[in-house]
C-alpha cells in the first residue's frame, strides 16, 4: 500500500553515500555490512555496490537474493527491500569505477576479484525529519505530548512506496 511519494523517496535516496546491506546467512541469521553506494538509478532506485567475489555476502546473496538496504544520516532514514544479484560485467565495472574504490581494490578496475552487487528494490520506506519537515514534526510532537496522542505525519515526512516489480537475475553473470 502506497502511503508516500516515490519522488520523495528517490530524492532522499540520492542524498546518501553509504548504506548497510542486510543479507541472510546460511544459518538463518541476518548480517548487515557497511557499503559505499556506487550508483543510484534516478528512475528506478536500483542501487549498485562493489565487492570482492571472495566475500561471504556473495554466497549469501546467491543462496537467498532477498536483501534489505538501510540508510541513515542525521534525521533522514530509508529502508529498501528487494532482490540482489551479482554482476561481473567488465563494462559495468568500468562504468561504475571510481578512484575511491582503489582503497579496497588496489589492482584497480581490472582486479579479477572485483564484482558488483545490483539491488533492485521492490519497496521503500522513508522517514524525513530534516529541515522544514523536522520543524513540522517537532510541532506535531509537542502537540501530541501535550494532548496524550501520537504525532501526525504526512507524505513529506514518512511514507511507504512500491518500487520495481521486476528483479535482477539470480545467476552470477560471467566476466566479459
Amino acid at each position: 500500500m502506497e502511503t508516500g511519494s516515490r519522488e520523495k523517496l528517490l530524492e532522499i535516496l540520492k542524498k546518501f553515500r553509504n548504506a548497510m546491506l542486510v543479507t541472510q546467512a546460511n544459518h538463518g541469521m541476518l548480517r548487515a555490512r557497511p557499503m559505499a553506494l556506487m550508483k543510484v538509478d534516478d528512475a528506478t532506485g536500483d542501487i549498485w555496490f562493489m565487492t570482492s567475489i571472495d566475500s561471504g555476502k556473495i554466497d549469501e546473496i546467491e543462496s537467498n537474493p532477498e536483501v534489505n538496504v538501510t540508510l541513515q544520516e542525521a534525521r533522514r532514514f530509508l529502508s529498501l527491500s528487494g532482490r540482489a544479484s551479482i554482476v561481473r560485467s567488465r563494462a559495468k565495472i568500468e562504468e561504475l569505477w571510481s578512484e575511491e574504490a582503489k582503497v579496497y581494490f588496489p589492482k584497480g578496475k581490472d582486479d579479477p576479484h572485483l564484482a558488483l552487487i545490483h539491488v533492485s528494490p521492490r519497496e521503500g520506506e522513508y522517514w524525513d525529519n530534516d529541515g522544514a519537515a523536522g520543524l513540522k514534526f517537532l510541532v506535531e510532537a509537542v502537540k501530541a505530548y501535550v494532548s496524550g496522542t501520537t504525532p501526525k505525519t504526512d507524505a513529506s515526512q514518512h511514507g511507504t512506496v512500491p518500487l520495481n516489480g521486476g528483479a535482477p537475475s539470480d545467476r552470477m553473470t560471467s566476466a566479459r
